[in-house]
């Protein structure tokens, strides 16, 4: 029996929310896909004060504590508000966040007195969330002390350490922007103020990384300004070589320097701290646990039925690589070119550089005795209909050249696969009456339409969720500029996916 929630003003969807024909031309099979449409279709809904602003950073620039971390990927304060009311969490309780990001799924339950579990594998995480939580606790006089220090810092003309790079990230900054960075890093780390501090000034360098670079973050990669090092040895080897000349639009102005930039970010910082302090409650007592890690390997570690809720939002299977999006700050943090292969790899397959992790997980499945519950995951996971039809109608979309990299192939599969690993661990990890809540985007790849919300649910329910609401966005995403020269427009839902353990 489907549960009903009222999280949102809604509406029933209508036709025009349904996708109808899931491949263009009718050039694959897509009746596994019509047919979960037809089966799901009545519990999904349309909001209309659920909108893009909501579900990504948008409300957050505005929002106290919460802007702390320019993470563009994030969700809302108020959208976790939201689900916790309408969900039922009461003080004491603990909700999980397996994509924990910058934090606010943990830093709303805080402040609500509402334990958390969080994982990510990205290092600036643990650096925003112990900022974000010790709002109430810094010594206001200090921070005071260290913004004035630093106004009277300056870099020695002899100084010649630079920032560290990565192969992606080379010649990202001006020289002099380089020697700042290296200085005060370097004074930071070498200051007598405490641990907290020195953390939030990290945090506020991390902000300002991109604004004093030649960069600007654009979904799967980082855009070069036109006088960068990087584009002007590009241009001149186009011109040697008789290449068409590339055609750079971004020019980001007049760089500021890191020291005018860290303080602003310090200054905004500190007002929001005074801010906080002066409308908000101190946070009821509730513990974050946050564990630097990739879910899909944390979670079978965690005992049966100890949380009351899922808040989230996994990376979208969009091919954006948050290694490339985010390689200014993770340079920053010290990943070498080495070890950013890595962490690549350990990300959710959403990239079409993943390769597959079955044989990883298996071995730690094995590992923790539990090489059943693998493979009786595993099986869920390679016996859903509409999932084979996608990658079915994917592969000959392919062979027909509507693909451009065979990867997105591997990745889609993979993305679902270790999602339902994820969504059998979180189902282990749930109290009965628990709710489940996965905030995601449906895509599609060479005219193929990859209904995300659906086939998550449907894996979820296979899994022993049920299906509560698939809450949808009245404004629907648009596709890339190519797939619609070639297979025209088809309107793709984002939603809000609610589960139950009852």
């Amino acid at each position: 029996m489907m549960r009903q929630l009222s999280l949102f003003d809604i509406t029933p969807a209508t036709d025009r929310w349904q996708t109808g024909n899931f491949s263009a031309d009718n050039f694959g099979e897509q009746t596994a896909r019509l047919n979960l449409e037809q089966k799901l279709i009545d519990i999904t809904v349309i909001s209309s004060d659920f909108n893009r602003q909501t579900v990504s950073y948008q409300l957050s620039k505005n929002d106290c504590l919460h802007r702390w971390l320019k993470y563009k990927e994030g969700f809302s304060a108020d959208l976790v508000k939201r689900l916790l009311n309408e969900f039922g969490t009461k003080q004491g309780d603990t909700i999980l966040d397996p994509f924990m990001g910058s934090g606010t799924t943990a830093l709303v339950c805080k402040m609500q007195g509402i334990n958390s579990i969080g994982f990510d594998i990205l290092p600036m995480s643990k650096i925003s969330i112990n900022a974000k939580q010790s709002a109430f606790d810094y010594d206001v006089t200090e921070l005071k002390q260290l913004i004035s220090e630093i106004e009277n810092l300056s870099v020695p003309e002899n100084c010649e350490r630079k920032a560290e790079y990565i192969t992606i990230t080379e010649g990202a900054y001006p020289e002099k922007t380089e020697k700042e960075i290296a200085f005060f890093t370097d004074w930071n780390r070498n200051s007598h103020y405490s641990d907290a501090a020195k953390n939030l000034i990290t945090l506020c360098i991390l902000n300002s990384l991109e604004k004093v670079s030649y960069t600007s973050k654009d979904g799967q990669f980082l855009r070069w300004d036109y006088r960068s090092k990087k584009m002007l040895e590009a241009t001149e080897y186009r011109s040697k070589n008789g290449k068409t000349p590339l055609v750079i639009r971004l020019d980001k102005g007049i760089l500021p320097s890191l020291k005018q930039t860290l303080l602003g970010e310090l200054k905004s910082v500190f007002s929001d701290i005074l801010s906080i302090r002066q409308h908000t409650m101190y946070p009821l007592e509730s513990n974050i646990q946050f564990v630097e890690s990739s879910a899909l390997f944390e979670l079978p570690k965690f005992e049966d039925s100890i949380i009351n809720g899922v808040i989230t939002s996994p990376p979208y299977c969009n091919r954006y690589d948050y290694t490339r999006t985010y390689a200014l700050e993770l340079a920053y943090l010290g990943i070498t070119d080495e070890t950013i292969k890595q962490l690549r790899q350990d990300l959710l397959s959403c990239t079409v550089e993943n390769k597959p992790k079955l044989e990883y997980l298996k071995e730690h499945y094995t590992s923790l005795g539990k090489q059943s519950d693998f493979d009786r995951i595993l099986k869920i996971a390679q016996t859903n209909d509409a999932l084979n039809e996608v990658n079915k109608s994917l592969l000959e979309r392919s062979d027909n050249g509507d693909i451009n990299n065979k990867g997105v192939l591997r990745m889609v599969n993979s993305y679902f696969t270790e999602l339902t690993f994820i969504y059998a661990e979180i189902f282990r990890l749930c109290k009965s009456g628990a709710k489940v809540a996965f905030v995601n985007d449906n895509v599609r790849y060479g005219g193929e339409v990859i209904p995300v919300d659906f086939i998550s649910t449907e894996l979820a329910e296979q899994i022993g969720f049920v299906p509560v609401k698939v809450y949808s966005l009245k404004q629907q995403k648009g596709n890339s500029s190519q797939q619609m020269a070639k297979f025209g427009r088809v309107p793709l839902r984002k939603s809000i996916t609610i589960w139950g353990k009852f």
